[in-house]
């Protein structure tokens, strides 16, 4: 039996597209095509085709100019960061983000100078200036 798709998240590629999207603002398949071809080569059927399915996930919406579809982003992307993080929270950390906060320090490629932004950005947050 096939596991029903979460429709809430990207998928690698849908990732991928919608990131030259919000980089953009938006644009026609022709468009987009042109940015997403400086990454890796694509048929313009193939990005109309994936275009169209973020569309009816909700992740884009489209409008005709003249004898195309423009495609925008439906979703900004700190949304759909935030959701994203609550998700991972959820299912590899228990729904407790301290434990994905502590997963991400003890992570051997945080630099020091990432852990003192980090602490800034704790800091600010909880009203304390002190380091």
């Amino acid at each position: 039996m096939r596991k029903k798709q979460d429709n809430s998240l990207l998928t690698e590629v849908e990732l991928e597209f919608m990131t030259v999207v919000w980089a953009t603002g938006g644009g026609t398949v022709r468009d987009l095509l042109a940015e997403l071809n400086k990454l890796q080569q694509r048929a313009y059927t193939s990005v109309a085709t994936v275009l169209k399915i973020m569309e009816q996930k909700g992740f884009l919406t489209s409008e005709r100019q003249d004898r195309s579809l423009v495609y925008r982003p439906a979703v900004p992307k700190a949304d759909y960061q935030k959701t994203t993080l609550k998700n991972l929270s959820s299912k590899l950390f228990n729904d407790t983000p301290a434990a994905l906060v502590a997963r991400l320090v003890e992570d051997e490629e945080v630099t020091d100078e990432m852990l003192v932004e980090m602490r800034a950005l704790l800091n600010e947050r909880l009203g304390d200036n002190a380091s």
